[in-house]
């Protein structure tokens, strides 16, 4: 079972880290597996940036192609293709940089720098369900243009870890349920009983 370390808060006085919150709850029976961050998007946007296509023109061996450079805050240009129909010069983008992974419900693959029909590619601009910011695959995500060039994504959309207790209920069974409602069991961790929904 998870227990939200920020769910905990709203409703328990808790002044000691996580780690310090696990340790009590271990010491008073309630056996706790880990403390592990856990993020609303899969992969936490690790690899992905805001940038600017600076340059888009038609692939010359693919109808349904386009070649752009794009502008992520570094001194080279990259080149990537793209097969999106909607992609546009002076677009503001979030592009995935050679080495990201990309997760796709269960399955994932990595962004590697590659020769489509010819021309080289570094890197890939997403759609919404590329990054796990939503469904939509009909084509790039665009995003406004005070996006900053070269901003990671993930600070960008505001995206932070959360720590979260994975509590083991194969030993302490139901028991666990009562203790976490049972004000007495915050008593060692915030010097005060806690009262949970």
């Amino acid at each position: 079972m998870n227990i939200s370390y920020s769910w905990l808060k709203q409703y328990i006085d808790i002044n000691m880290s996580p780690a310090e919150v696990a340790r009590v709850l271990t010491g008073i029976g309630l056996e706790v597996e880990a403390v592990e961050s856990v993020e609303k998007i899969r992969g936490g946007l690790e690899g992905f940036f805001i940038g600017e296509v600076k340059t888009c023109e038609k692939h010359p061996d693919a109808d349904k192609l386009s070649v752009t450079t794009v502008d992520i805050g570094e001194e080279a240009l990259l080149n990537i293709v793209c097969g999106a129909p909607n992609v546009a010069a002076g677009q503001h983008v979030v592009v995935a940089t050679v080495g990201t992974t990309i997760y796709k419900g269960e399955e994932s693959f990595q962004i590697k720098k590659a020769k489509i029909r010819g021309v080289v590619s570094e890197g890939m601009i997403c759609a919404e369900d590329e990054i796990g910011l939503g469904d939509g695959h009909s084509g790039i995500m665009v995003l406004p243009d005070e996006a900053p060039v070269g901003m990671a994504a993930r600070t960008f959309s505001r995206l932070s870890r959360k720590p979260c207790l994975l509590l083991d209920l194969r030993r302490t069974g139901s028991t666990a349920l009562h203790i976490l409602v049972w004000p007495e069991t915050w008593r060692p961790i915030c010097g005060k009983t806690g009262i949970l929904p």
